[in-house]
């Protein structure tokens, strides 16, 4: 017992520091700035990636901007033309800016290790700005303000993380013609092992991918159609297609690569988890939703909603049903996704339930303009396409012809100038249907022959595509189902006996 305490005041007695250094290396620092006076070339080997605030050293800092200016301005940059934009008074560690200059180009690396030593600096600059956010953290949540949610702090501290996480790397620049021929020719054979042979995801409806090539990375996609029309139904079709047909394989370094189909994410803003996967379920059985609600189903019908849902259990889809986000914490949840699930597809219904800025905007407008570019700037930060549903104006209702048109999309011609892609979906079916004339009389005999033609038949009318043509699409729409599907061409079925 003796002993412990003794151990105790030991450990009380030992001094406990009170300050800690952020993470740097002074002579690093030193090292590379030398090699870049001593030769200039050292500079090219770093300028991709290395700013004059990676370093720890106000002076470094100094003087690796002065380098950077005269060599990209075509002049030498060197001890003897350096000490010419300093104060000949400036003191740096005992010594004068001539005496300091010649020690670093004394203590240079080569031109070879220049690269290694920029990393270097660069990474230790990556720790000090982690170390920067996790304080930030701590003071925020000690002092937050009274009108700062703790969801508020989590998501800005996701989004600088995430920030830092992207820009916290030194690839880029030129690089050979054959590396890049190497990537085409990849993409091409990953392409070809893709289910239809695409350059992009697939969807599982042939006609729509022949046209568009699938779902391309980084895309925005706005999916648009008045209410009834099966926005909704065509969005989840696509989502549960794309999920169903995943396929990945490890990497080497640990990560998950996607071989096939997709891992989906799904931002049901107006209905419940529950009622979606209800959808899917009606959907994928051909049972009616409103049979499996009320519970008018036999044990065949219960077999197969068992065999779906055990399927729904394994397939990478995921449901975020949250009402009310605004498009940062969207955001945010979709960087956290692709994080720690990965993420190829993610699916927005729909644009006009999200919300701008935390701050309430009387101009809808604009608030629907932040919205759809944040959504494309999402999409392209995550390298993912991105499908979002959109409401379409009432104008679409005072014309004869009811086919949708870029402007009628509702609240902001935005939507229109950040896709990529802009689909219709349309139903004559769903116009014809209330209309029908009085029984028996000519018009009628005719609406018959009407709603025959347009029966179980959808539109995909593609209004907008930067990387193809524009045209319609014919879709076979199960409306009990609410089911999307490939519709039969009858020059392809065989002959009729």
């Amino acid at each position: 017992m003796a002993s412990q305490d003794s151990a105790a005041r030991k450990a009380a007695a030992q001094p406990v520091p009170l300050y800690r250094a952020a993470p740097h290396n002074i002579e690093v620092e030193q090292a590379l700035l030398g090699a870049v006076l001593v030769n200039n070339e050292a500079f090219y080997r770093v300028s991709d990636f290395l700013e004059p605030q990676h370093f720890y050293e106000g002076v470094h800092q100094k003087l690796f901007e002065l380098a950077a200016s005269l060599i990209r301005a075509n002049k030498i940059a060197s001890p003897v033309t350096l000490k010419t934009f300093l104060p000949t008074d400036l003191d740096i560690a005992g010594l004068t800016p001539t005496q300091y200059l010649a020690r670093l180009a004394a203590e240079a690396t080569t031109v070879i290790n220049a690269e290694d030593y920029g990393r270097t600096i660069y990474d230790l600059a990556i720790r000090r700005n982690l170390i920067v956010i996790g304080e930030d953290m701590v003071n925020v949540a000690y002092d937050a303000p009274v009108d700062l949610a703790p969801r508020d702090q989590i998501e800005d501290a996701e989004r600088r993380l995430y920030e830092l996480a992207e820009t916290g790397r030194y690839d880029g620049g030129f690089q050979r013609f054959a590396i890049a021929l190497t990537t085409a020719v990849d993409m091409a054979a990953r392409a070809y092992q893709r289910d239809g042979k695409l350059s992009g995801i697939a969807t599982g409806l042939t006609d729509l991918d022949r046209m568009m090539g699938g779902l391309q990375h980084s895309d925005l996609v706005i999916l648009a159609g008045r209410p009834g029309m099966g926005k909704t139904a065509l969005a989840t079709n696509i989502a549960y297609n794309v999920a169903r047909a995943w396929r990945g394989e490890v990497r080497a370094d640990g990560h998950m690569e996607t071989l096939n189909g997709g891992v989906v994410g799904f931002f049901s803003l107006e209905m419940s988890a529950e009622q979606l996967a209800t959808r899917i379920i009606a959907e994928q059985t051909e049972i009616p939703s409103y049979r499996i609600r009320r519970g008018e189903i036999d044990p065949s019908d219960f077999d197969q909603i068992a065999q779906v849902a055990r399927e729904m259990e394994t397939i990478p889809l995921y449901i975020d049903e949250t009402g009310g986000l605004s498009i940062a914490q969207l955001a945010a949840r979709a960087r956290r996704l692709k994080r720690q699930r990965g993420l190829d597809l993610l699916v927005v219904d729909y644009i006009q339930l999200l919300q701008g800025s935390g701050r309430r905007s009387d101009n809808r407008v604009q608030e629907v303009t932040e919205i759809t570019t944040g959504l494309k700037a999402l999409a392209k930060e995550l390298n993912v396409p991105i499908v979002a549903l959109s409401q379409l104006s009432r104008q679409v209702e005072s014309r004869d012809d009811k086919r949708p048109q870029l402007s009628d999309l509702r609240e902001s011609g935005s939507i229109e100038q950040d896709a990529d892609v802009v689909m219709f979906v349309f139903r004559e079916e769903y116009y014809l249907k209330n209309r029908e004339p009085r029984a028996g009389t000519e018009e009628h005999f005719k609406w018959i022959a009407d709603m025959e033609a347009v029966h179980g038949k959808a539109e995909v009318i593609i209004g907008k595509q930067r990387h193809g043509p524009t045209g319609t699409v014919q879709l076979q729409f199960k409306a009990e189902v609410t089911r999307f599907a490939n519709l039969a061409d009858e020059a392809r079925l065989p002959d009729q006996l």
